[in-house]
């Protein structure tokens, strides 16, 4: 299935029903009075969350939608029926702008959260309203109200606890085959991830999170270099950061550090509430080096970086730290990520 994370749709809400002019007549009351009933409300637009949906691509070849229209009212005082609403879902995570305004009308967070984003017109009123002391056969009704109809912009921001930052071909997507059932692409070339893939990684009986695959960024991203600026957005919900280095080519650590500080820089352009996020170091290819020569190229690191939170070596091939790393992002995320974060760490 393609991935769409973004999207523009035309709604328009029902129009309402006219009001009806009509009057009474039987052969025992020739001369009855106004029965003219009211029109029906017109449908309305609504969105709502489906957590079976995490892409936007049903609204990729389908762009308008229209809610029912209200039914015009008849003699008798019978009122019209209103107009049928209209219920489009989304995927939990879609913020919804106007794009006219560009104001955002709401977010939907949350599966079966509904959001009204076009109002159906309201219905007009038969001649049996205008009735009066001075006015006992009025022949006045009114139409029945227009519909809302905006011009929306769906933005997707995947709802993930745990979101990995890191360069192309640094080792994200072979993290999370590892620790999920998920199947993102994996291949040795750069940018083999074109989509934000989600996994979710259980660590006990009752206890899971969810881990977002990044596209990688590089430098310049907040400009639209690479896949960045399409993506970054999808690290704004998460909970914590991992920000994988890989130490398996023997590369000095103040190559490592200049990677790092680059790509902390383009967070903190596209968003600056990023870097304020908890974040880890985790250190990817372990099984390309010895234990001591892995150990002494992470240590490196991060004291070239001079990392005061968390930090892991791993191998996503060997399995060798990955268990540590799971345990302690759900110790955390249980303990609530709005905590101080911990102090420096380290576990090899």
């Amino acid at each position: 299935m393609k991935f769409v994370d973004e999207t523009e749709i035309t709604i328009m809400a029902g129009d309402g029903g006219g009001g009806c002019v009509s009057f009474h007549r039987a052969r025992s009351l020739p001369h009855g009075g106004p029965d003219g009933g009211d029109g029906g409300d017109g449908g309305g637009v609504w969105l709502t969350g489906d957590e079976n949906l995490n892409t936007l691509v049903d609204f990729r070849n389908r762009r308008l939608f229209r809610a029912g229209n209200g039914r015009p009212g008849r003699g008798g005082n019978r009122t019209g029926a209103n107009g049928e609403d209209l219920l489009l879902r989304v995927p939990p995570g879609t913020a919804v702008h106007n794009t006219e305004t560009a104001e955002l009308i709401g977010d939907i967070t949350q599966p079966g959260q509904r959001l009204l984003v076009a109002k159906g017109g309201a219905r007009g009123l038969g001649n049996t309203r205008f009735k009066s002391s001075t006015n006992q056969a009025p022949r006045r009704s009114t139409p029945g109200g227009k519909g809302e109809c905006r011009t929306l912009r769906l933005e997707l921001k995947l709802l993930a606890d745990v979101g990995l930052v890191g360069p192309p071909n640094v080792g994200k997507s072979t993290l999370v085959a590892a620790v999920s059932a998920a199947h993102p692409k994996i291949a040795d070339y750069p940018f083999t991830t074109l989509y934000p893939v989600l996994g979710v990684v259980k660590t006990g009986d009752y206890d899971s999170f969810v881990i977002a695959d990044i596209p990688g960024l590089i430098e310049g991203a907040a400009d639209g270099v690479g896949l960045g600026t399409q993506f970054l957005k999808h690290l704004q919900r998460t909970r914590l950061l991992l920000h994988l280095v890989d130490i398996g080519g023997g590369e000095p650590a103040a190559a490592g550090k200049r990677l790092v500080r680059s790509l902390e820089k383009e967070m903190e352009r596209f968003d600056a509430a990023l870097i304020g996020k908890e974040r880890w170091l985790v250190c990817t290819r372990a099984d390309t080096a010895t234990p001591a020569e892995g150990d002494e190229r992470c240590r490196q690191l991060v004291a070239e970086l001079n990392w005061r939170r968390p930090w892991f070596k791993i191998s996503a091939v060997s399995g060798e730290g990955l268990g540590e790393l799971t345990r302690a992002i759900t110790r955390r995320l249980r303990a609530g990520i709005a905590e101080a974060p911990a102090t420096a760490a380290a576990v090899a």
